[in-house]
């Protein structure tokens, strides 16, 4: 699917060549002298199109109009949620039609309308169909954003840049998350990685059992025992800025698929654990982006993966294995092994003196009954990072919430036959679990990212969301340094100037 970024005013969009157009109407819309800005007028004079977010009019062969369906929208008060509840309503009501080609006209675009417009077109419109040779992928192949000035577009072309890259991103998430396991083994992400190492920046790196061993990664390998699928370890560099510049750490758990191992899960719903490499598919989809963007900053991505399996060699409850950074762990639950993969992840990423490090992860059912679908748990000491993050959750509508990390919640993970147990009971597990990660990451700030709740959904709609790309990207975009303008320039010579010369000693 490609985008494109117009200047269209109404009257522009009315004449343009598309198979649908649809024209977004805020609260505050005001019509002009132009055919579409008739009908608007109408349907509201009619009441068939009130102000409330989602509300659509659909029509055929409008006169004035080259378009033969169009359709308009009501976005309320033009929010960047509304906006991408209005297109998702829209779009989705034309998978009956399978347009080749649409238009999407704006009144403006903050960036967040932006991205909520492009990301909407992009998610409804797409169709899973690598193993279901029976679906009927998207003919939708053009999308037209159109804005009514040249100002206006000329203002919006970063934002819709960024918006684009995400849109990939996001996609190549989603379809790895939601590949079987059987078409998603360790050794096929690892292979998507090596294609991404091949584009500008991007360098990829992968080791295999023998090496992850040498690396002296007992907790990561020790999951990995159980299963014919051999272990990968996944190192990805994006390098956009001087070599001097510490990188951004991003670790993604990369399970491609967990029974529980010897502690194996109910079978009811066991099928949706080949989205617990999802983690891995967002590390995966962020430099996807990157790439796409060239940004000037350095990433690094770590992803550990494997699966978890209950073979004969399998790790059993009651097993001590050793990490990489020496402290031992005893193995109370094997279905708690995401945690063990990450730790030997977090230890790598020191080497890289980090600004920060970030893992994401599907790690707790805890996180789900604490937080639900909607909101991503966030798990950090630092409040610089923590605000961040949180920040740019909200910009991407791909939100996360705060939970604590106080020292009291690593008193169950306390053992008497190792250094530390990998759970600590029943009450608190996203806490504990964020507590255990937090013993390998003392040397950077951290933060951890548990999307168990939102990085697929179930029932109906079954599928990987994507999540949390949007979020990443914004997050390290926000750490590029913003170009010196020739008015900040200025400002700080005249300053310089200005300022009394030093007296004589």
């Amino acid at each position: 699917m490609n985008f494109e970024l117009k200047t269209l005013d109404l009257t522009a969009a009315a004449a343009l060549k598309t198979d649908v157009l649809i024209v977004l109407v805020s609260a505050t819309f005001k019509p002009a002298r132009d055919t579409l800005s008739g009908l608007i007028g109408q349907a509201r004079k009619s009441g068939d199109l009130d102000a409330s977010p989602a509300k659509m009019l659909s029509l055929w062969r409008a006169d004035g109009v080259n378009a033969a369906r169009v359709l308009l929208v009501s976005t309320g008060e033009g929010h960047a949620r509304q906006i991408r509840q209005a297109v998702t309503s829209a779009v989705g009501s034309l998978k009956s039609v399978s347009p080749k080609s649409l238009t999407l006209w704006m009144e403006d675009a903050t960036q967040h309308r932006m991205h909520a417009a492009t990301q909407a077109v992009a998610d409804t419109s797409y169709v899973y169909t690598a193993t279901k040779p029976t679906a009927k992928a998207s003919v939708l192949k053009r999308v037209v954003l159109g804005l009514p000035t040249a100002s206006q577009t000329k203002n919006a072309k970063p934002d819709f840049d960024h918006a684009c890259a995400q849109v990939a991103g996001v996609a190549l998430a989603k379809e790895w998350g939601n590949r079987p396991a059987n078409h998603a083994t360790p050794s096929m992400l690892a292979k998507v990685a090596q294609a991404l190492g091949k584009k500008p920046r991007v360098r990829c790196e992968v080791l295999g059992p023998g090496e992850i061993l040498k690396l002296g990664m007992g907790s990561f390998a020790a999951v990995a025992q159980g299963s014919r699928e051999p272990m990968r370890f996944i190192v990805l560099h994006y390098n956009g800025a001087a070599k001097s510049e510490a990188p951004t750490v991003l670790v993604g758990k990369g399970i491609t698929f967990d029974t529980g191992g010897i502690s194996i899960k109910p079978a009811a719903g066991m099928d949706e654990m080949k989205f617990d490499m999802c983690g891995a598919a967002s590390v995966l989809g962020t430099f996807e982006a990157l790439a796409q963007l060239q940004p000037t900053l350095n990433v690094v991505g770590l992803i550990p993966t494997c699966e978890n399996m209950p073979d004969g060699l399998a790790l059993k409850p009651g097993d001590v294995v050793t990490s990489m950074s020496g402290q031992t762990i005893e193995v109370l639950n094997t279905d708690a092994e995401g945690r063990l993969i990450l730790c030997d992840a977090l230890t790598y990423a020191k080497r890289f003196k980090p600004r920060a490090v970030i893992d994401i992860a599907t790690l707790t059912g805890a996180c789900v009954v604490s937080l639900g679908h909607v909101r991503s748990g966030l798990f950090s000491a630092s409040d610089e990072l923590a605000h961040a993050l949180e920040a740019a959750g909200e910009a991407a509508l791909d939100p996360c919430w705060r939970l604590p990390l106080d020292d009291d919640y690593a008193e169950g993970l306390k053992s008497n036959f190792a250094d530390v147990a990998n759970v600590g009971g029943r009450d608190g597990g996203a806490i504990t679990a964020a507590k255990f990660l937090q013993r390998f990451a003392k040397d950077y700030p951290w933060a951890h990212l548990d999307i168990a709740g939102s990085a697929w959904k179930s029932g109906a709609a079954k599928g990987a969301t994507g999540r949390p790309v949007g979020l990443l990207l914004h997050y390290l975009l926000g750490l590029v340094p913003k170009p010196v303008t020739q008015a900040q320039v200025k400002t700080t010579q005249t300053a310089t100037r200005r300022r009394p010369a030093a007296s004589a000693a």
